[in-house]
């Protein structure tokens, strides 16, 4: 693939778009990503992954980060997980997640891809919908 499309297919993605080396070190951080976690490129790039994993999560997420890395591929292949994260002002979001390990010509694994989408509105509302379904279902009972 040419390099210049490469780079507008992730500018232009709707959706974040995130790459972090070996270290965990963000190296891509697209404009979607700006939108959604409130950090600009100039903030994030350098930065550990860690800006946007919230504190409680944190030694889970390295875990399985190192394991997907060691193993070359991630357990989430084809899948999107739901998951909170962390905005730059401190606000947690609920995102779709989405990750696959890249790997060199070799096949060693260089870091990891993420792409996640803000689903705060939908996570909230699908919530209350399961809240209200189970008072109406206690009603019926009662």
């Amino acid at each position: 693939m040419d390099a210049k499309l490469a780079v507008t297919l992730i500018e232009q993605s709707p959706d974040s778009v995130i790459f972090a080396g070996l270290d965990g070190k963000i190296v891509v951080w697209n404009p979607e990503s700006e939108r959604i976690f409130g950090f600009t490129a100039a903030e994030a790039i350098g930065a550990s992954l860690d800006i946007i994993v919230p504190e409680q999560f944190r030694e889970a997420h390295w875990t399985g980060y190192d394991r997907a890395l060691a193993n070359k591929e991630t357990k989430y292949k084809g899948q999107a997980l739901t998951t909170r994260a962390m905005r730059k002002d401190g606000e947690t979001i609920y995102v779709d997640l989405g990750f696959g390990i890249m790997l060199d010509d070799a096949g060693e694994a260089i870091g990891a891809v993420a792409t996640a989408r803000d689903v705060t509105e939908r996570f909230h509302r699908d919530r209350e919908t399961r809240r209200e379904l189970r008072e109406l279902k206690a009603a019926a009972k009662g």
